[in-house]
């Protein structure tokens, strides 16, 4: 208990006894982590643990997790180059045709439900239409909490439901269940919360209606007179988006099809756009930059009447920076904590009291919560727990998909609602939105868990279906 109760401690005074109570700057989350890391370590050590042993396993989980560092570094090279292209450009140009007063964070929600579908990744969806969808926002004076809060809401759902979902795949190999069987399952708490999130986002543009007014309405022309002035607009800037569509559905690995998407985007800012090799190489170092941009392609353009500047100038290969060092020093914990097998053998505690069946599932969802919040990974959260939980489950003759689905229903779904997760420190360095002004909007969330806890608690789904 002691290893998990020393990362509990480090954020609540970084997190938030500093911030709330000793009027002080929150400690940075790369400190956070370091520190607990330092702890748990010396802790390891007094116990008797080898150091070479520790390092071993914390290599181990550091290579692991470095496809996922080499993700962020290339996602950063793909929203400059995206920009670069006009392909970001465009999609805001026409996005802003489609900006309806009362309906957009709805809106907002149904294409990153598509586009996480089609993709099954929250985190492409987030970066390529979550990106298109906050700079329209904010040229439209949207409330960017809510439509935060609707498109990371709308990349969760596929990123649950999408066969095409690494998380999917990994919860249903972990219990050894098929992943329609799982899928199946999810459809009982995933389906209900997504429609009562529908709803809440039709609600709330009445309440929080955007361009109202013909004072916004006028900035929205502006800005989409800035972008057709600067950018040279063809059906060929499809093509980068479309490349990762069809490399999803046909199961490419995401890596190299987001290096491919980025290498298209550089073609057609060659062929479309008035810019250089030069400032191709400039933006995949170090992301793009407007007033490079206007130097050569249009010095007419008058970019002075909207923050365009800071809407289009990001990207670039340490753009994700902060993030991939914090996955780093995240699983440089893990790697000390699961070699003392400090998280199995907590939730192995849990386990004795339990005698009924909805104890048993709703400690399911709190030990997929508490896991994956201490590991930031849906990956380590689907075998802990999984291994942890499946014997008690054979016991209360619980069929397994009911298992399987509990890992995402709190352990995927509360990814973006934790302060520091690599999920949120990713949302921040994106879209430039703190978890602290979307995450009672991220509704999707929040209902999932809800409908999930209900339905556990009253046996409602699987009480008439326990196995044999």
């Amino acid at each position: 208990m002691l290893a998990v109760m020393i990362l509990v401690a480090s954020v609540a005074y970084g997190l938030i006894i500093r911030p709330l109570w000793l009027n002080q700057t929150a400690l940075p989350l790369e400190l956070v982590f370091l520190s607990a890391s330092v702890m748990v370590m010396a802790q390891a050590l007094c116990l008797g643990y080898q150091w070479q042993s520790l390092i071993n396993n914390v290599n181990a989980k550091i290579t692991r997790a470095f496809p996922t560092i080499l993700l962020l570094f290339v996602i950063g090279i793909l929203i400059g180059t995206w920009i670069l292209s006009g392909t970001v450009p465009m999609l805001v140009y026409l996005g802003l045709d489609l900006v309806s007063e009362h309906y957009f964070y709805a809106l907002a929600f149904l294409l990153s439900v598509v586009f996480s579908l089609c993709t099954g990744s929250s985190w492409s969806t987030i970066a390529t239409i979550g990106v298109v969808l906050i700079t329209v926002g904010q040229t439209a004076n949207a409330h960017l909490g809510i439509l935060a809060g609707a498109v990371i809401g709308g990349a969760y759902f596929g990123d649950k439901m999408s066969p095409l979902s690494d998380t999917t795949n990994i919860a249903a190999i972990a219990v050894g269940v098929s992943v329609q069987a799982h899928i199946n399952a999810m459809k009982y708490t995933t389906i209900p919360a997504a429609v009562l999130a529908l709803f809440a986002y039709i609600i709330l543009g009445f309440y929080y209606p955007v361009a109202s007014t013909a004072a916004q309405e006028s900035v929205l022309l502006t800005f989409q007179t800035q972008l057709q002035g600067l950018f040279n607009f063809s059906f060929w800037l499809f093509l980068p988006p479309l490349i990762i569509l069809i490399g999803s559905i046909k199961r490419f690995p995401p890596l190299p099809t987001l290096v491919v998407s980025s290498i298209s985007a550089c073609l057609l800012a060659l062929c479309f756009q008035a810019i250089s090799l030069e400032q191709i190489f400039t933006t995949i170092h170090k992301g793009f930059d407007l007033s490079m941009f206007v130097s050569t392609a249009n010095m007419t353009v008058d970019t002075s009447g909207v923050a365009i500047n800071s809407i289009l100038n990001r990207g670039g290969l340490y753009f994700l920076i902060d993030p991939i060092v914090i996955t780093i020093l995240i699983f440089v914990y893990v790697g000390v904590v699961d070699e003392m097998g400090a998280i199995t053998r907590t939730l192995s505690a849990m386990l004795h009291k339990i005698k009924r069946d909805s104890s048993l599932v709703v400690s399911t969802l709190f030990a997929s919560s508490l896991t994956n919040s201490l590991t930031s990974s849906q990956y380590a959260n689907s075998f802990i727990v999984s291994e942890v939980f499946s014997k008690k489950y054979r016991e209360h003759r619980l069929p397994k998909p009911l298992l399987s689905r509990s890992l995402e229903d709190t352990g995927t779904m509360i990814e973006s609602l934790v302060p520091w997760s690599t999920t949120a420190v990713f949302i921040y360095a994106t879209l430039d939105i703190a978890l602290t002004e979307y995450w009672y909007w991220q509704l999707m969330s929040l209902f999932n868990i809800a409908v999930a806890l209900l339905l556990a608690i009253f046996a409602i789904d699987y009480s008439k279906n326990k196995t044999r």
